[in-house]
């Protein structure tokens, strides 16, 4: 079994960590920003020096390939991406994006032989944390998203309502905005391995070093709204009001009980919620939230979705009605992938679990594509998107050890 340096892996996590550092763990890099053109720069400055090929396509997703010594034959991809939410951690995304990095130089520095030409993939703003919707690039060249509406998708600033340029601007300006036929394709490429951290807590709980994921769990997102009317705060009775505040927290508590009665492992949220006119002497005449379920079980989500569609028409005198903001299906990774990743993982003597993913990642949709799964490790305290987010040196190199004995046995295959 082959091992990466974990010295290596160690210098790659705190020079990546520099990149748009809050100076409190954390760091905020949205894609395409100053900061993240800066970790770009970076991956490409060490993958030039282990002699790998750089291109870009048209979404600015970054591909550095080294040669195989097969003719003619098709790339192993790996890789995730280098974006941040605001005030988020310097392992989600980026840790595969190392991952990737490591593997290559690995078999460049040890020569190990392979038949493939390996490839290190960074997408493109995978948490749409400033430009929406999230697996926006991987999503385009996957038929998922349209180009065309994606690339107008229109940026926030951190002073809220203060609207930059669009995602397309951005894209332009950047400077790796490359060609199409550069794109992950099925004729070019024959898998794809994403390494992630878990993002939850269920590894460290469970005292297991690694992941096997064997999917990503379906997932929906609707906007509820509430309308009522907007009066003064201090001249109108209560008896007389029809407050959309009130009526939305109504809708989130009925919204819970319901949805308490299903199985434990369905998950829930409310993580947005829009209020106009948000004036502190007015009484809310309008109020949108978004409810995000999740689970594995399509028919277990199916009867999830009945319930939010039976929802009272009316709460403390306000209109309410639904709206479905998007839906991802159940995704099953490759079964043969998923036990490389188990045989490699028991070989190298490391603990580890089957397991889905809750969050959605960039090799969900790639998964449609070509054969793909992924590997997680473990997030301190179940911590991520925070600043607190961390994973140990050793449970990161361990999953880049598994990754890359994975694609080894992928290239034999």
């Amino acid at each position: 079994m082959y091992q990466c340096s974990k010295d290596r892996v160690k210098d790659k996590i705190e020079t990546f960590s520099r990149f748009g550092s809050t100076g409190n763990r954390g760091i905020t890099r949205f894609s395409l920003s100053k900061e993240a053109i800066a970790a770009r720069n970076e991956f490409t400055k060490r993958m030039v020096a282990i002699g790998a090929e750089i291109v870009t396509d048209d979404m600015a997703n970054m591909y550095a390939t080294i040669a195989g010594f097969g003719a003619g034959l098709p790339r192993i991809a790996l890789g995730s991406h280098a974006d941040s939410v605001r005030n988020g951690g310097n392992y989600d995304g980026i840790l595969g994006v190392i991952t990737a990095m490591e593997v290559l130089e690995t078999v460049v520095s040890e020569k190990i032989p392979h038949r493939h030409p390996l490839t290190a993939v960074i997408w493109t703003n995978e948490e749409g944390s400033l430009y929406p919707p999230a697996m926006m690039s991987s999503g385009v060249i996957c038929g998922k998203f349209d180009k065309a509406a994606v690339l107008a998708s229109k940026g926030v600033s951190a002073e809220a309502g203060s609207s930059e340029m669009t995602f397309g601007e951005a894209l332009a300006a950047s400077g790796f905005a490359g060609d199409e036929k550069n794109r992950l394709n099925p004729q070019d490429y024959c898998a794809m391995l994403e390494l992630h951290i878990e993002q939850g807590p269920v590894l460290e709980a469970e005292k297991k070093q690694i992941g096997v994921v064997d999917g990503v769990v379906g997932m929906f997102n609707y906007r509820i709204k509430t309308r009522g009317q907007a009066d003064h705060a201090g001249t109108t009775p209560m008896s007389f009001r029809k407050d959309a505040l009130l009526a939305a927290a109504s809708a989130i508590k009925w919204i819970h009980a319901e949805l308490d009665t299903f199985p434990q492992d369905i998950v829930y949220t409310t993580g947005e919620i829009k209020l106009h006119p948000n004036v502190h002497t007015v009484i809310p005449d309008d109020v949108d939230f978004s409810l995000d379920v999740r689970h594995w079980d399509p028919a277990v989500l199916a009867q999830a979705l009945e319930t939010i569609k039976s929802i009272p028409k009316e709460f403390d005198n306000c209109a309410v009605t639904y709206k479905e903001a998007w839906s991802r299906a159940r995704c099953e990774f490759n079964k043969e992938l998923v036990g490389l990743v188990e045989k490699n993982t028991r070989a190298l003597g490391y603990s580890y679990m089957i397991m889905h993913s809750g969050p959605g990642h960039d090799a969900q949709y790639v998964s449609g594509m070509l054969p793909t799964t992924m590997i997680f490790v473990p997030s301190k305290d179940g911590r991520s998107h925070c600043e607190e987010e961390f994973t140990t040196l050793d449970e990161a190199w361990a999953g880049v050890n598994v990754a890359l004995n994975t694609a080894l046995d992928i290239d034999k295959k």
